[in-house]
């Protein structure tokens, strides 16, 4: 399912395309930024890039700006649990950061998200991220804990 936003788009990352990521195997049409993808996507793209199923909603997702160039990456770690919260994580290379494209990346994903069964969404961050935690409260999750290095955020998913 490819989602989009007024200034991006959205792609789903098919195990094969996760493959070639984190190989470096651009080809014709991909147009990676040179600093794409970011080194903490490595193990997620790692994972799926290993996976045989993979979930048409709930995956892992390259960021496109407005010219069509790829500048980071969205994910959900599986689809909405028992309890309907569905836990997620996103990033942009730094030439891309400071215009708003996370917070409306991040609005767009939960969007889906909610239209798709979840109902709660989490995600955490780095203490010193100050930028991130920013577009997690502008998506409208709230901080609910700080555990050493990291701050915990989550919202409940409203129409």
């Amino acid at each position: 399912m490819t989602i989009h936003t007024a200034r991006t788009t959205l792609e789903p990352i098919s195990p094969a395309l996760a493959r070639r990521i984190v190989e470096r195997d651009e080809r014709e049409g991909d147009a990676w930024h040179p600093e794409y993808p970011l080194a903490d996507e490595l193990g997620p793209l790692r994972g799926h890039a290993a996976s045989t199923d993979h979930d048409p909603v709930f995956t892992l997702y390259l960021v496109r700006d407005a010219a069509g160039l790829a500048v980071g990456g969205f994910g959900f770690f599986g689809p909405p649990d028992s309890t309907g919260a569905v836990e997620f994580g996103y990033g942009l290379i730094p030439a891309a950061r400071g215009v708003g494209l996370a917070t409306e990346v991040v609005v767009a994903a939960l969007a889906a998200a909610r239209a798709h069964g979840a109902s709660r969404a989490i995600a955490d961050t780095d203490v010193a991220n100050t930028a991130s935690q920013r577009v997690l409260l502008k998506a409208g999750l709230a901080e609910v804990r700080r555990s050493g290095s990291t701050v915990c955020f989550a919202g409940e998913l409203r129409p």
